[in-house]
């Protein structure tokens, strides 16, 4: 028997993923949930307080287990790694300066603990294999979707060959469309170092993945004419590559760095780079289809989350469908590639992972004496009761947190470990960002909506799962939902139904029936900074420690007295 393990082992959002002999996926987390560690920086893979207990639960003792890898081995000596990790530590942020040390720990070091796990059970050592970086985003992106043919781009700071690259997707083969590798870094053009230094330009943190905060402030600007000018000339798109010399990128943005207390300073800076990086998407995504005229885009790296760009790419390029996984960062490249390793043994056949769930973390371990523990008696108790409450609650302008079912495979959180609130609340965005999140009050809500009623409420509708697009909301409907309709009129969308998001619908069915309105927002079930709630315990801490009113766990409903 064979068990296949994905180790995606960048330096920044490790994740670990458990794949049967079938090809089915068993478990995918990323490593920031179990270690409370936002990103988890220089944290391995198969970090050791975890492994085993992962290997007992997912592989069974005797199996041999195969651990897939999401770079190949050694790559960071190449010139491209040298240089943009050098990029990044000196130029970028003073905190990356370990960086690539951290990074050739990280390629090394990943599957020691997982060796070490499976001897001290007495099994067999795992058989390692390497994977191109981005062939491993590919995978995941391509096999995970509803697709059986596709052109694929792979956008994100930096890959083994570029940083970008292209596939053709054709049944259960990926095929590169643009072969010959860019040597040096200075012309290997990247969006990912664009968005990076623009993150540091508007006053964020990079380090800390505050990209949202550069998306979420784009609204509040207006396009700088002169600024324009000078973003534009800085990388340009030629085929399927990006040119541009990174260094000067990285130069030109710091000297701009916000020292304004007030994010809105740099609204219009972050409002002409976002023009700019979608620009450069939209000519890029139009010469692969060129080189691959399929109708269907499958889009993923770490360029895949900008959701106000890939609002627009059915818009403005010929694809007509478009797919982005739930995960299309580093951490999905777990599964991408155990899926990469199984079809090693497996040739020529696609994994059987059609339209993946996100749902594939851990779940919760709520037992009775989590009410002796809290000193708190559930208000009612059922899951279906619970359902039912939490939606009297939603239409009476309460905040409720749901933490039940497994976990998220990727940054957002789509129903299982979700704040959920009153869209027609106009002040529910002040209350959630100030009471509940801590964070900026520019930063936007998400709508979920039920798939049926998309097209009545959003322009060019699309179903859109994992919230990997912003559609402008259709201008009658905008004054009913105040409190996700950001500055320009958009929501970065999740259509909800009943199999892929079974908890989610199952809350937001009951609210349409009281309200009329068939969206909640939805945000994720943490506080700024932190990872999304793992245990239960994370989840009764948020719960207390913040504006929440009530907790949906597992199969009951905790409530706070009425503020």
């Amino acid at each position: 028997m064979r068990v296949y393990v994905g180790l995606a082992s960048t330096v920044h959002d490790p994740a670990i993923a458990f794949v049967d002999e079938a090809g089915e996926v068993r478990f995918a987390e990323a490593v920031e949930r179990a270690v409370g560690y936002k990103r988890a920086w220089h944290v391995p893979p198969d970090e050791p307080l975890g492994i085993g207990r992962l290997l007992d639960r997912h592989a069974p003792a005797g199996a041999q287990v195969i651990a897939g890898h999401s770079w190949r081995r050694r790559r960071w000596r190449g010139p491209l790694f040298r240089a943009g990790f050098t990029l990044f530590g000196e130029r970028l942020s003073p905190r990356l300066r370990p960086t690539a040390l951290g990074q050739m720990n990280s390629f090394d070091l990943a599957g020691r603990h997982l060796e070490h796990a499976l001897h001290a059970r007495g099994d067999r050592p795992p058989v390692h294999r390497h994977f191109d970086h981005h062939l491993a985003h590919a995978a995941l992106a391509c096999f995970g979707s509803p697709f059986d043919d596709a052109a694929c781009a792979v956008v994100d700071a930096n890959g083994e060959r570029a940083s970008c690259s292209t596939f053709a997707f054709e049944g259960a083969r990926l095929t590169p469309l643009d072969r010959a590798p860019l040597k040096r870094f200075d012309r290997n053009g990247s969006l990912g170092v664009f968005y990076s230094a623009l993150c540091v330009a508007c006053g964020f943190d990079p380090v800390k993945g505050e990209e949202w905060k550069v998306m979420g402030l784009a609204p509040y600007g207006r396009l700088d004419e002169a600024l324009y000018r000078e973003l534009s000339a800085m990388i340009r798109v030629e085929g399927l590559r990006l040119v541009g010399d990174n260094h000067a990128i990285v130069r030109a943005l710091a000297a701009r760095r916000r020292t304004d207390p007030s994010p809105l300073v740099a609204a219009d800076l972050a409002f002409t780079g976002q023009r700019v990086f979608t620009e450069r998407m939209v000519a890029l995504l139009t010469h692969l289809h060129r080189a691959h005229p399929s109708p269907r885009l499958v889009l993923s790296g770490g360029g895949a989350l900008n959701s106000a760009c890939n609002g627009q790419l059915l818009e403005r390029t010929p694809f007509r469908e478009l797919w982005v996984p739930s995960a299309p960062a580093d951490d999905g490249n777990a599964v991408g590639a155990a899926w990469l390793a199984w079809q090693q043994d497996h040739p020529g056949q696609r994994p059987p992972g059609r339209r993946l769930t996100p749902f594939l973390g851990s779940g919760l371990m709520v037992d009775g004496a989590v009410d002796d523990r809290v000193e708190l008696t559930p208000a009612v108790r059922g899951v279906e009761a619970s359902f039912d409450r939490a939606a009297e609650l939603l239409a009476g302008s309460r905040i409720v947190a749901v933490a039940r079912g497994r976990a998220e495979l990727g940054p957002r959180a789509l129903g299982n470990r979700s704040i959920l609130a009153d869209p027609r609340d106009p002040s529910v965005k002040a209350t959630i960002n100030d009471r509940v999140k801590r964070r900026e009050a520019f930063r936007p809500f998400a709508p979920a909506i039920l798939h049926e009623h998309g097209d009545a409420w959003f322009e060019g509708y699309a179903f859109s799962p994992y919230m990997e697009r912003a559609l402008r909301f259709r201008e009658e409907q905008r004054a009913r939902v105040p409190g996700v309709v950001h500055e320009d009129g958009t929501g970065r969308l999740q259509s909800v139904t009943a199999e892929l998001a079974p908890n989610l619908h199952a809350v937001l069915s009951r609210f349409f029936a009281r309200t009329g309105v068939p969206i909640l927002l939805n945000t994720s079930f943490n506080v700024m900074g932190k990872p999304i709630a793992h245990s239960v315990e994370d989840a009764l801490a948020v719960f207390f420690t913040s504006g929440i009113d009530a907790l949906l766990l597992e199969d009951r409903l905790y409530e706070k007295p009425p503020r």
